[in-house]
């Protein structure tokens, strides 16, 4: 396009008459059109600036008083283009602006820019109808009645117009005016067979429609059987989405299948390609002697490692001495980024990754065994190369001094949490003579640990002590025990010394204005802090809000300490925990509320956290000296992606883990329907009380089977239920209740209140 006019705004404001007349190659003549897009200037710019220049143009026309939409025909006429290279470069440039949602091609082809009240997002839906879009840079989602989703389809990327601004806390309201683009290509579900068709039901809940099934594209599934259904149809108000199973997975009674749903449902990669693997040929099973040259040598310092019994992938190791009131604590990481180089194909395999699974007895590696179990992992009695953190600590637990070296090390002794617990709390089954000569280390390892902590807690970090799922499974996958899992002192000592390295790492990098990836924890968000405060008010506890834009992490710590022993404790943790943001990793080192600290990042587990070995890679540049500017260019370049990417993935292995816990669970209490136990009411919502049973498992007292005179006690959400026979359901209260039903498909758990207990 080498036709435009030099002085744009006051070529479209001379005549005031453009675009009035449909016939628009009558005012063209009235136009000053300067042709200085010759080849003379254009050699001097790259072309990418060129374009851009171009877009401009374009963009600054259509935001003229006068302007009108145009088609293409009359935006080519109105620019004077002649040849059909120059209409081409018009066309290009009008494309591109399409695709960055700059501008509109309205269905009569016409070209204007996209209104103000209109957005781009992503499509979330639900399966009573309704839906959300998510806008960048939009803090929160629209919200989408179910008669203005267009048949947008999740994660469907859709335009959409606001109809109604949000107020008094409702979110801002939209209509979907346009389907872009459908992301989801195909769905994994349940197949349902009928006489002459079928139907997938899917596992993803946020699908609001069942997938219709043609009799003959069934592909042999039956009546339960898990299945993946290729989309050829997303239907539309008078049709259901159509599509053809192409897989049978698995069936929903075989507790092998769970896994593999959860893991195909969420597309996470588990056979490593050809080209990693071909790779793999090159690690060594040994470090050699030439790759400990230069290297600190620690293999004269008792070292442990302290995991849990199954853990097979160690990346963490403990030394630690004490002279003249210091303590010098090492925090010994294994140096995966020795063998994973950048750009490689096990480099790139681990950032599709980003992290490992684990699925209660299942792992899915981010690195591939030999790495993960073998040369990365610090087992003992063999040498292995580290990137060590050595920090002098004094007796109040202020770090004097450290240092960031690459080392070598070699284990004495492969601990697990149960016996170092054992060993430091002098329990009557300790394994004392087998460890004797250790003992001492432990001891002064949990001294160590209990000051860390205890200035963490001055400064206001919280710590929500909460028990966890713990689920035992047979050799068939079947879960035989869940129980709640709790946090002993073995396993907060190795979680305070990682925090601390964690936390020097991030200070020393964050003040030497190097490009860096950090762990990132905003405060919470004031609407949901109010919540939270209305609903402790009900117990009687006083949270303080005012000015909660800058809401202290010791306020959150305080309200801890009051519930501590109460009834109610572990579910206004619970709710505590809810109230807060989503810990991210990003470029911008804007501390970790949690923690109450300043600086903060992921350095200790490198073998199954991209972040840490990304952030290895820029330790170890530094450390050689060959953070030139070249390198720092690169990584100020790439960072923010892959900050994002590791982001998502964290998400995404969350999201399994809960799902696959979920499904085994549903599976355990199938096992025991009519059976009665003690609850603790969880929460409310209009149709359900939610019981969470001492074992974990939490399940749903539908309203319906409780009471007809049910109704709303309380104006706060989630705090107190009652009926007008006078009982009251409040958070916290125990209550026995017998299980009624487990539903796989439905993935839910209900029961049936049996009584109040006092």
């Amino acid at each position: 396009m080498k036709k435009h006019f030099d002085d744009k705004d006051k070529n479209i404001n001379k005549d005031k008459n453009i675009n009035k007349d449909k016939n628009i190659d009558k005012d063209i003549d009235k136009l000053n059109v300067e042709d200085d897009f010759d080849e003379e200037k254009d050699y001097e710019r790259s072309e990418e600036e060129i374009i851009e220049e171009r877009k401009g143009i374009i963009l600054n026309l259509m935001k003229g008083k006068e302007y009108k939409p145009m088609r293409f025909k009359e935006l080519s006429y109105f620019l004077m283009l002649q040849s059909d290279e120059d209409k081409q470069a018009l066309l290009d440039i009008l494309g591109m602006l399409e695709n960055e949602y700059k501008i509109l091609k309205t269905r009569n082809n016409r070209y204007m820019l996209m209104p103000g009240d209109t957005h781009v997002g992503v499509f979330t839906g639900n399966r009573k109808g309704f839906g959300f879009v998510t806008v960048e840079g939009f803090d929160e989602d629209f919200f989408i009645h179910a008669k203005d989703t267009a048949n947008a389809f999740e994660g469907d990327k859709v335009l959409i117009r606001e109809t109604k601004q949000g107020r008094d806390g409702n979110r801002t309201e939209a209509a979907v005016i346009r389907v872009i683009s459908h992301e989801i290509r195909n769905v994994i579900g349940i197949y349902e067979p009928s006489k002459d068709f079928g139907f997938v039901i899917p596992n993803n809940k946020k699908i609001a429609s069942d997938i219709f099934i043609p009799k003959e594209a069934g592909c042999g599934a039956v009546k339960g059987s898990i299945v993946i259904a290729d989309i050829k149809d997303y239907g539309d108000d008078k049709k259901s989405p159509s599509g053809v199973v192409t897989e049978v997975i698995g069936h929903i009674n075989d507790p092998a299948s769970d896994i593999v749903t959860v893991v195909r449902s969420y597309n996470i990669p588990i056979d490593f390609p050809e080209d990693v693997m071909k790779e793999l040929e090159r690690i060594p099973d040994s470090v050699s002697e030439e790759e400990m040259k230069g290297r600190k040598d620690f293999r004269k310092l008792d070292t442990v490692t302290i995991d849990g019994e199954d853990a097979k992938d160690l990346d963490d190791a403990i030394t630690l001495s004490y002279k003249d009131h210091i303590y010098t604590l090492g925090v010994h990481i294994a140096d995966v980024s020795n063998y994973v180089k950048e750009g490689s194909p096990l480099d790139k395999e681990a950032l599709n990754r980003g992290t490992s699974n684990y699925l209660v007895d299942s792992v899915i590696p981010m690195l591939p065994h030999k790495l993960s179990n073998g040369i990365c992992s610090l087992n003992a009695g063999v040498d292995r190369l580290t990137l060590s953190v050595i920090m002098e600590i004094d007796e109040k637990g202020k770090v004097l001094s450290h240092e960031i070296t690459e080392g070598v090390i070699n284990v004495n002794e492969r601990m697990n949490y149960t016996d170092v617990n054992k060993l430091i709390t002098r329990a009557e089954d300790a394994p004392v003579e087998r460890y004797k000569e250790l003992i001492p280390l432990f001891d002064r390892m949990q001294e160590l640990s209990r000051i860390i902590r205890e200035k963490r807690h001055e400064r206001g970090s919280i710590d929500f002590d909460m028990a966890e799922t713990e689920i035992k499974v047979d050799e068939n996958h079947k879960p035989i025990k869940i129980c709640a899992h709790d946090r002993n002192d073995a396993t907060k000592l190795i979680e305070d010394f990682m925090l601390m390295a964690n936390e020097v790492v991030a200070e020393d990098y964050y003040w030497q204005e190097i490009p860096f990836e950090y762990r990132t924890h905003e405060a919470p968000d004031p609407e949901k802090v109010d919540i939270l405060a209305a609903t402790i008010r009900n117990f009687g506890i006083y949270f303080k809000t005012a000015a909660h834009d800058n809401i202290h992490p010791k306020e959150f710590q305080k309200l801890l300490k009051k519930i501590e022993g109460e009834p109610y404790e572990d579910m206004i943790s619970k709710l505590t925990l809810r109230s807060m943001q989503q810990a991210r990793y990003g470029t911008e080192c804007t501390g970790h509320f949690g923690l109450a600290c300043k600086y903060y990042c992921h350095f200790t587990s490198p073998i199954r956290r991209y972040p840490d070995l990304q952030i290895h890679r820029i330790i170890k540049e530094n450390l050689h000296g060959k953070l030139n500017n070249e390198r720092i260019s690169h990584y100020s370049k790439i960072l923010p992606k892959v900050s994002a990417d590791n982001s998502f993935k964290e998400r995404r292995a969350d999201e399994a883990e809960r799902d696959v816990v979920r499904l085994k669970e549903i599976e355990y209490m199938a096992e025991r329907i009519g059976k009665e136990y003690v609850g603790v009411i969880s929460g409310f919502t209009q149709q359900n009380i939610f019981v969470e049973l001492e074992n974990t498992v939490e399940g749903a007292i539908n309203v319906a089977y409780l009471s007809d005179d049910f109704y709303r006690y309380n104006e706060v959400e989630m705090c107190m239920r009652g009926d007008r026979t006078g009982n009251l359901f409040s958070l916290g209260d125990k209550v026995y209740i017998k299980v009624r039903k487990a539903d796989k498909i439905e993935r839910t758990i209900d029961f049936e209140l049996i009584k109040k207990l006092q």
